[in-house]
């Protein structure tokens, strides 16, 4: 838990008789950047230490794990919090354990390039380019799946990041796949995650493959944590525009539009292009297909209606311009994984 320090800013204290900074013993190593999200680094060792609370019950091996930065000893995280970490090595040692790396407290694509070129950053890179050229596994959620990109661990990979992250990731690193859909995505010795707070489904992924299921579902059943496989159902069409001008337009041109919704031909007219211009375009800063974001203006409308009304889902299917309830249910099946009354409110 974190404690209010002399200076009035709240800090963690890592207690290292459990977070052993030894090399070879530790299963997990969490690599903290200055300014990291302390949301994403208070799950990741909450859902460690719950693990290792846990283990003996069913019977499983208690995980270890350190903590590194080379900013030790203290560590200055997003919100003003701070957090105790051993000095990462100038030449650390193979080592067998799964290097972790919570996300950067960056949601600003513009903002990645200047914290990728800090000194920090360039030497976490380079050690997790080293540890993974000796075999070892890295996973990084949100933001810190950039970080990976910089140590070019990122090539013919399936990957995810945070959706309204995503198509700057697949702009930057092409010889990739960024599926902007998935919650966490496994792919060879790199694991990767989505947003902010899918750290925790990280975590519990590289539990159950290196602990077994027993024991990351005793964990995600006494923090409460739900598994989630998918992004789509918390994806906000308008913020899929990152300041680019055209993509809010077209998200609000299409909004105002519904339930009649235009077609991919009628808004490459309006906007004086050709589709194959628009498309171009979309894909560009969104990553999608300019069919998918009229799909994604529909759905996110249709979420919003189940949420906050009592209108049948066949009202809702017509309100966003479906003939009826079953296309709307097939497609929120298909893209987020779940019927539409499952978004209903329990009464």
């Amino acid at each position: 838990m974190p404690a209010l320090n002399a200076s009035g800013r709240y800090t963690w204290s890592v207690d290292f008789d459990i977070f052993q900074a030894i090399f070879v013993m530790a299963d997990f190593t969490i690599l903290v950047l200055s300014g990291a999200y302390a949301t994403s680094v208070a799950a990741t060792l909450d859902v460690l230490q719950a693990a290792s609370t846990l283990a003996p019950r069913v019977k499983a091996a208690r995980p270890t794990w350190r903590v590194l930065s080379a900013d030790a000893p203290s560590v200055r995280l997003s919100s003003g919090m701070q957090i105790d970490a051993a000095a990462l090595p100038k030449r650390p040692r193979p080592d067998s354990s799964t290097w972790v790396v919570p996300g950067l407290g960056i949601d600003d694509a513009g903002a990645l390039a200047a914290r990728l070129a800090r000194d920090d950053a360039q030497r976490a890179a380079r050690t997790l380019a080293a540890h993974a050229a000796a075999g070892g596994q890295v996973a990084a959620s949100c933001s810190a799946v950039f970080l990976l990109q910089a140590a070019g661990l990122l090539p013919a990979r399936r990957v995810t990041t945070s959706w309204w992250l995503a198509a700057t990731l697949q702009q930057l690193e092409p010889a990739c796949t960024v599926d902007a859909n998935r919650m966490v995505c496994a792919d060879g010795p790199v694991s990767t995650a989505g947003a902010a707070f899918a750290q925790t489904d990280l975590m519990l992924h590289l539990l159950r493959t290196r602990f077994g299921v027993a024991l990351a579902d005793a964990v995600g059943r006494v923090l409460l944590i739900d598994g989630r496989h998918a992004q789509a159902p918390f994806v906000v069409p308008a913020m899929l525009a990152n300041g680019n001008a055209l993509i809010a337009r077209l998200v609000a041109r299409v909004e105002a539009a519904l339930p009649n919704p235009p077609s991919v031909q009628a808004l490459a007219d309006e906007f004086a292009m050709s589709q194959r211009t628009l498309s171009r375009h979309v894909q560009e800063a969104t990553g999608r297909s300019t069919l998918a974001l009229i799909q994604s203006v529909r759905l996110n409308r249709a979420r919003m209606l189940i949420e906050s009304s009592r209108m049948t889902i066949d009202s809702v299917a017509e309100a966003v311009g479906y003939e009826d309830a079953t296309a709307l249910r097939r497609l929120m099946r298909k893209v987020t994984g779940a019927n539409p009354s499952q978004y209903r409110p329990a009464a």
